[in-house]
């Protein structure tokens, strides 16, 4: 499985976006340089699939905009 998610931040309130094959793994890399929680991610059996979805959230506000209303109590608005 390939996931897309989306990190936040508990000191600074930054979101982080991204995509693994191992999402415990990338959240431990995370967390080696700040404080990440795990706020969001969606799972795709095919690579290609997350890799689409990561940078449609990365470069079109739209997406994330849209991804950030449906999302907004696990991101503590």
């Amino acid at each position: 499985m390939y996931y897309v998610y989306i990190l936040k931040n508990t000191n600074t309130q930054e979101l982080y976006y991204g995509y693994t094959h191992n999402l415990e793994r990338r959240i431990e890399e995370h967390n080696k340089n700040g404080t990440w929680k795990l706020v969001y991610y969606e799972a795709y059996s095919a690579e290609k699939d997350a890799r689409i979805r990561e940078k449609m959230l990365k470069h079109y506000g739209q997406s994330r905009e849209h991804l950030k209303k449906r999302i907004q109590n696990s991101l503590g608005k």
